[in-house]
């Protein structure tokens, strides 16, 4: 686990400090490593892979990050050679009030020195393509007044963690696509990286973390300033009009 990256990852977080061999890695850091590339001809329209391999094909092409849950056994340390064993543990088709929808959760597992280090359960969404003249969803809101940390995400951001993750998710930084085929209002905000910043606020108040559980629950535009709260082991990221982005706990 090459110390450059998790160093680039840092510096693209704005968090102080250096990450040296040896050192352990902060939660979640793993999204840089362990990169899966393919060629342009085995991606699909969207810039992610086809599925049809680890993830089943259930013929619906719009991917979105739902959530997830992550286990932390030991740390993972800088320098060192680690593994990743990834398995779908399940995959499902169903109707929701918007449409057919897939519903998959993907097992990883990170091992370093013959020790399982951190469990990350992946819950992913598939729907249909986007119908413009369907009516968009209304998403849920918060009315907890607590001011929190504001967070703000530029488009030279979202492109450096999508670099960092090997993320080819154009709605990350093909603003066209992401207006005109998918129909959002700008750039979107990874979910993971959301995530991120809630784990890195959920270690500060639990620095013996053994647990992190996240679900998006709207999304988040590059040109929207969010804020940040956390209280003790629960939080959630929120946006204008107090649009509810994304909650999380810990333990």
């Amino acid at each position: 686990m090459d110390p450059a990256r998790a160093e680039a990852l840092r510096q693209t977080l704005g968090l102080r400090g250096i990450i040296a061999s040896g050192d352990p890695l902060p939660p979640f850091f793993h999204q840089a490593y362990f990169w899966d590339p393919h060629p342009a001809h085995a991606l699909g329209e969207d810039g992610h892979p086809r599925v049809g391999g680890l993830i089943p094909d259930m013929g619906l092409p719009r991917r979105m990050w739902a959530g997830g849950r992550l286990d932390f056994h030991a740390p993972l340390r800088c320098g060192l050679p680690a593994e990743k064993r990834s398995e779908c543990v399940s995959s499902k088709r169903k109707d929701g009030r918007s449409g057919p929808l897939a519903l998959v959760t993907l097992r990883h597992e990170i091992w370093q020195e013959g020790a399982l280090c951190v469990t990350d359960l992946q819950d992913l969404v598939y729907r249909e393509a986007h119908d413009p003249n369907q009516p968009a969803r209304v998403a849920p809101t918060t009315q907890d007044p607590s001011e929190g940390t504001r967070l703000r995400f530029s488009p030279t951001l979202l492109f450096r963690y999508s670099a960092l993750t090997f993320n080819g998710h154009r709605i990350h930084y093909d603003r066209d696509y992401a207006i005109e085929r998918e129909g959002y209002a700008g750039l979107v905000v990874h979910g993971p990286l959301l995530a991120q910043h809630l784990m890195l606020a959920a270690q500060k108040a639990l620095p013996e973390m053994r647990w992190f559980s996240f679900r998006a629950t709207a999304p988040l535009m590059d040109f929207e300033e969010a804020a940040l709260i956390w209280n003790d082991q629960a939080g959630f990221i929120r946006g204008p009009d107090d649009r509810l982005c994304m909650v999380a706990e810990a333990g």
